[in-house]
């Protein structure tokens, strides 16, 4: 039964996307859904952006371990990210008309800068595209036993490429808002079935441990300075993405970008505590299927009748299908725009940028299945996909949103120092997380050149 209904819903997902396709005539058509999405469609969207394999996978592994303190990332951090773009950045970057993010860094700083951000974006987005399809094989290897982890990786690349490089946003925005249906619906029923099994509400929140009655640590300055670094590694480090800029723009006017974004950091808080709670109810009354990211769904499939089962693994690979188109087309989208096109432009080599965008979309799958191959788990992934956003991008972000004065060496330097000394500290296990380090040292290199460049003294090149 739950195989079948995986099979048919693996096909549906891809025939909904060839579908949406048909509204594809342009780049800003593939990239942004044309700036057309309604509210209700670009809140879902946004919602899905981050409701992937690291909130119903990784999260609740962590959870189990490290209870609140070690979920500060996600889905706390992660609802962090959603309501500071809409109070601070959704109606800036949404009135400078862009496309890219690579386009925010060239306008404001220069080519030069245009093509390090570039950079920096599309290794960020690899780890993430990776973790999705590493939580997507192991969804089909828990429903399929006889399924090879390395045949079902093939097999997940494969149909979210078919699907991303057919009709991009519209695709995503498409199969988003029905897969954020199958989500709700199907975690809510989960949850419910998961209490009766663990012996009713007041069985689960009995005897509750300490590490899941604080959501502060206590013991260090170094748990102090993880902490903080866990909450800003996605609430600030996820600000200056792609996929977050795609989709918060894609809405059809200002004010829908700013409520999106806000609307859907509340709705991805509120539901992200379902698989939370979830496997708390595992840890209740099944103990002996507990292991690590296949913790829920192991426990879904010994504990639970065929029906739930099929509404959690829809829930599951929707999650993990939405975030995983999002996160393919975004870096396609900078290495097609920020990075190819302008090196053919310069050689005075005509440029198809639809198609040069869909072969990039190709290009980083297999990257990014190569990548999946390493045995990584689903939350280091995510967890350094941000981390370097963060390091190297986030504050010329601020000053180029923020400050008046604009300056592009100032800028350059800024995202290489700050991803050098985190790549540095990463290397040599800092007793500091490295990418407070490397955030710090972005700040000082920035501000730094403010003060030996005065302004006027550094040209922009356009």
């Amino acid at each position: 039964m739950i195989g079948a209904f995986i099979i048919v819903y693996l096909l549906l997902s891809v025939l909904i996307g060839l579908w949406a396709a048909r509204k594809v005539r342009s780049e800003e058509d593939f990239v942004l859904a044309g700036k057309q999405l309604p509210m209700y469609m670009s809140v879902t969207l946004v919602f899905a952006t981050w409701f992937g394999s690291e909130t119903i996978l990784g999260s609740t592994a962590v959870f189990l371990e490290e209870g609140w303190v070690g979920v500060a990332e996600d889905p706390f951090g992660a609802a962090l990210c959603l309501f500071l773009v809409g109070l601070f950045f959704a109606r800036p970057l949404y009135r400078m008309n862009l496309l890219t993010f690579g386009d925010f860094y060239r306008n404001t700083f220069g080519k030069r800068a245009e093509l390090i951000s570039g950079i920096f974006l599309v290794i960020s987005y690899i780890g993430w595209v990776a973790a999705q399809l590493v939580a997507m094989a192991i969804v089909l290897t828990t429903i399929f036993p006889a399924l090879a982890f390395f045949p079902a990786l093939i097999m997940c690349t494969l149909i979210v490429t078919v699907y991303t490089v057919s009709g991009g946003m519209w695709s995503v925005s498409v199969t988003d808002f029905v897969q954020t249906i199958v989500i709700v619906v199907g975690l809510i029923v989960v949850a419910i079935a998961a209490t009766d099994q663990a012996g009713g509400w007041n069985e689960v929140t009995n005897n509750l441990p300490e590490q899941f009655s604080t959501y502060t640590p206590h013991k260090s300055w170094e748990a102090w300075l993880s902490y903080i670094a866990a909450w800003m590694t996605i609430g600030l480090g996820s600000i200056p993405q792609q996929d977050v800029f795609q989709r918060v723009m894609s809405a059809k006017s200002e004010k829908a970008a700013v409520r999106s974004s806000i609307l859907g950091g509340a709705m991805y808080l509120t539901v992200a505590m379902l698989p939370l709670y979830i496997v708390w109810c595992a840890l209740k009354s099944g103990g002996d299927v507990l292991q690590g990211e296949q913790t829920l769904p192991l426990y879904i499939v010994h504990h639970l009748s065929p029906w739930i089962q099929v509404l959690f693994f829809g829930a599951l690979l929707s999650a993990v299908m939405s975030t995983a188109s999002g996160a393919l087309l975004a870096p396609a989208v900078i290495l097609s725009e920020n990075i190819i096109q302008p090196i053919m432009e310069r050689r005075n080599k005509k440029v198809n940028a639809l198609f040069v965008t869909r072969v990039s979309v190709i290009v980083l799958s297999l990257s990014s299945l190569l990548l999946a191959l390493d045995g990584s788990s689903v939350f280091a992934l995510v967890r350094q996909a941000s981390e370097i956003s963060l390091v190297s991008l986030f504050v010329p972000l601020c000053a180029g949103l923020f400050l008046k004065y604009k300056n592009e060496t100032g800028a350059i330097w800024s995202m290489i120092t700050g991803f050098v000394v985190w790549m540095i500290g990463s290397w040599m296990e800092f007793a500091i997380p490295p990418m407070l380090v490397g955030l710090t040292v972005s700040a000082l290199t920035l501000g730094l050149f403010y003060v030996l460049l005065p302004r006027g003294n550094d040209q922009i090149q356009h």
